[in-house]
């Protein structure tokens, strides 16, 4: 075996893929002299929605918006509980709070880093009064057992928001996540299409679901108008307008939305190129004892938004956070995904949660490591994060 080289160039954890027909995209649309929401975004709503087989489909200014205005516009209630995950960005739990609900978070599958649906059922037998709504989060792109979770919240008469920042292009016994029948009135769907995720509109979301609650969000999403500037400013628009709820600012633009079209476009290759990366990195790694290989079910389609390994610390002599420094030194970045929700300083002060409180998430936590993972990526990149991987540990075992 020859001997470990380090990259000569710093390889970033995660880059957009930009090709020119999305800046031609672009800068059509800028040249038009309509930027903000018009006939790019009804275009852009009607081809996601196609993508994902859903009914109705709202591109909103972020994932996180479009969580706000999903919970708003199905009506849960203030003062009552939302089920979440702890192992989740803060924006996850920071709209529940935004719309005067509490997270009421429960704890991890072991092998998917999921909601675990079992803790799911034992909070509803105990506590059923105070739950608004379920949102579980599909994590890493590897879709929740959301047969289970969509079954709990039928059962229970209450609405389900998923989590789909990561989750595009990916698919639950053979259904798209976002695919949602028109009868279906207590779901919603939430996408990112934040610079790095699977398309991206640079800042963005779109979410998903019956058409009665889209309309629904999609009055909350802008003032509250019956509207939008489209409607009032286009050739066939009317300036009068009626202000209907006290709504938020969250519309997406033009602009937005053709960077959005140009990527849905070639979302197949994108997502074929993330799923090919994943696959070479599982070879590549099976034979290290001190690596675990993400878990991706045979019943679901993997996005692959992240790759995230988990460290067998007790087979090496640093721990995870001298393992990251050692990849930067040798020129690749990584991240962790992510700090569990009742271990950062405002929800623990607020809620009062020690560690152990949920112990599978903060447990995992301390071995998670996110590898890069983007379409922009070479064959070579990916032997390179390999050969770093393969030369800490070879450097770090733990030798008796």
């Amino acid at each position: 075996m020859s001997p470990y080289a380090a990259r000569s160039e710093f390889l970033p954890f995660a880059l957009p893929t930009i090709e020119d027909s999305d800046v031609e995209e672009v800068v059509d649309v800028i040249r038009s002299g309509w930027l903000t929401s018009g006939p790019g975004i009804q275009k852009f709503e009607h081809e996601i929605a196609a993508e994902v087989n859903a009914p109705a489909a709202l591109a909103v200014s972020s994932g996180t918006a479009a969580m706000h205005v999903a919970l708003t516009a199905l009506r849960v209630a203030p003062g009552t509980a939302v089920i979440t995950t702890p192992m989740t960005f803060c924006s996850t739990a920071h709209v529940i709070e935004q719309v005067g609900c509490r997270p009421l978070f429960v704890d991890v599958e072991p092998a998917t880093l999921n909601l675990d649906p079992a803790a799911v059922r034992r909070v509803l037998s105990q506590r059923r009064d105070e739950i608004g709504a379920i949102l579980p989060v599909h994590y890493a792109g590897h879709p929740c057992e959301l047969d289970q979770i969509l079954d709990l919240g039928r059962r229970h008469g209450i609405p389900v928001v998923e989590d789909a920042a990561h989750a595009f292009g990916a698919a639950f016994r053979g259904v798209p996540i976002g695919e949602i029948a028109s009868s279906d009135h207590s779901r919603a769907v939430c996408f990112s299409l934040y610079a790095t995720k699977n398309i991206t509109s640079g800042e963005g979301g779109v979410l998903s679901g019956a058409p009665d609650m889209v309309a629904q969000a999609r009055l909350w999403s802008l003032h509250g108008m019956n509207r939008d500037s489209w409607q009032r400013y286009g050739p066939r628009g009317s300036w009068d307008y009626e202000v209907l709820v006290p709504g938020f600012k969250c519309n997406m633009s033009d602009i937005q939305a053709a960077l959005g079209r140009a990527q849905l476009r070639r979302w197949r290759a994108l997502q074929q190129r993330r799923t090919a990366i994943a696959a070479r990195y599982d070879e590549l790694l099976a034979d290290l004892d001190e690596i675990e290989t993400p878990t991706s079910r045979p019943h679901v389609t993997h996005a692959w938004h992240l790759y995230p390994i988990r460290l067998r610390l007790q087979t090496l002599v640093i721990d995870r956070a001298t393992f990251i420094d050692e990849l930067r030194q040798r020129n690749v970045g990584t991240s962790v995904h992510f700090i569990p929700l009742h271990l950062q300083p405002y929800y623990k002060q607020r809620y009062g949660f020690d560690r152990n409180d949920f112990p599978v998430a903060a447990g995992e936590f301390d071995r998670l490591i996110s590898l890069p993972i983007y379409p922009r990526m070479t064959d070579a990149d990916v032997d390179d994060v390999v050969a770093a991987v393969r030369d800490v540990v070879r450097t770090n075992r733990w030798r008796s």
